[in-house]
């Protein structure tokens, strides 16, 4: 028996799409938090570079000690990286990740032309995107991380207060009307047709069983993604995308008669489309909520069906105002009075259409809860003091565990 030896040739061939992901989340995710110079981006459509992606890919590895040694030592005395070892295969893995989904670079046909010959300084300053593939990664991620204390069992559709036949058996029965779903109680339905025989059987002999109606449910999440949401020392409005990304997921996969569309609210509002989620930073520095629920009736207006919701996710009281004439009016002190007024108003408005906006609050300063104690009253909501550690939790919780009754 012969035995033949080859050459180990190093390099990232082990290293999984998935792996690769995890080790890119937080690229994928980020909110501004770690910008040192606080260069917030509030451009919805704001998207990373791959020149970032580059780099947090080598950081990764970096961290997790995949490099080679002569790699690095190679790099360390390169005069130019793309000739090195290490720069070529980072590249081989944005590839990889382009070819297999994840990525796509708008533009391109593929990762190669970028990284051509004569072409690295438009690769560098290419931007791309994240993909449905991707954003559903991440939201399997979220939902797991935030889900992973509740138990085993598995979410349903959401219940009402009504009945109907043929969904999920109750225990309660009627009579027989035309339409409904042949779902036979037999014992009863027995005791009315033996007496006067199988032959003399009528339709209102028939007792069906009774099931718990349930419905479809259409979800506005806003994000509040003023300036504070990353000041003060924590980062909250990564948890708060992560819960986005989470809810998302949850419903397209276990509610497919849901909808749900995502807002972010700062200086004024703005429609964020799933996949674009990720990548949003936060904005600029006030808080314009009045904006925020406006946005929000308007994009359940154009939602089919009448069971709606507002889930809203902010750390801060109402500090702006666009004005009539388009300007924003603002001030951050105190609960101004004019702000607080419109605001309220556009909550009266979401109460006029049914729609009951839902808070969680990641601060407890006295004017914030002053705020949502109101517009909880006004909209026949729900409002939860919660941490950027557990919201996820709070709000997916409620989703699946909260009765919704029909107005």
């Amino acid at each position: 028996m012969r035995i033949r030896y080859s050459k180990y040739e190093a390099g990232f061939d082990d290293l999984t799409s998935s792996e690769m992901m995890e080790m890119l989340e937080d690229l994928l995710l980020d909110s501004g938090f770690d910008d040192p110079y606080n260069r917030y981006n509030p451009d919805p459509d704001h998207q990373p570079s791959l020149e970032d992606l580059y780099d947090a890919l080598l950081r990764a590895l970096l961290e997790n000690d995949r490099i080679p040694q002569e790699w690095l030592r190679e790099a360390r005395f390169a005069g130019r990286r793309e000739e090195t070892r290490l720069y070529q295969e980072i590249q081989k893995l944005i590839q990889r990740l382009q070819s297999e989904g994840f990525i796509r670079v708008p533009g391109q046909d593929s990762m190669q032309q970028a990284a051509g010959a004569g072409q690295q300084g438009e690769a560098a300053d290419s931007r791309f995107e994240v993909t449905q593939k991707s954003v559903d990664f991440l939201g399997l991620r979220s939902l797991r991380s935030l889900l992973g204390a509740l138990g085993k069992n598995a979410p349903g559709a959401h219940t009402t207060r009504h009945y109907a036949s043929g969904v999920e058996s109750s225990g309660e029965t009627k009579i027989y009307q035309f339409g409904d779903q042949p779902t036979l109680n037999i014992g009863e339905t027995l005791k009315k047709v033996i007496p006067k025989g199988l032959e003399q059987l009528e339709e209102q002999d028939l007792v069906v069983e009774l099931s718990e109606y349930t419905a479809s449910m259409n979800t506005v999440v806003l994000l509040d993604c003023s300036h504070s949401m990353i000041l003060y020392g924590e980062d909250r409005f990564t948890p708060a995308k992560r819960v986005a990304l989470g809810l998302s997921h949850l419903i397209r996969t276990q509610y497919p008669g849901d909808q749900v569309r995502f807002g972010v609210f700062h200086d004024s509002a703005e429609e964020v489309p799933l996949g674009r989620l990720p990548s949003v930073q936060v904005g600029p520095y006030h808080t314009n909520t009045a904006e925020g629920i406006k946005l929000a009736r308007k994009m359940l207006r154009k939602m089919p069906g009448e069971m709606r919701q507002i889930i809203m996710i902010t750390d801060g009281k109402p500090s702006a105002l666009t004005l009539p004439s388009g300007q924003i009016y603002k001030n951050a002190w105190g609960l101004d009075p004019i702000i607080l007024s419109e605001t309220l108003k556009e909550a009266t408005l979401a109460r006029k259409d049914g729609v009951p906006i839902h808070t969680f609050m990641l601060a407890r300063e006295p004017e914030l809860l002053a705020f949502v104690k109101k517009l909880t009253q006004i909209t026949k909501g729900k409002a939860y003091l919660t941490t950027p550690a557990n919201i996820g939790r709070y709000v997916l919780l409620d989703f699946l565990t909260r009765k919704i009754s029909k107005n």
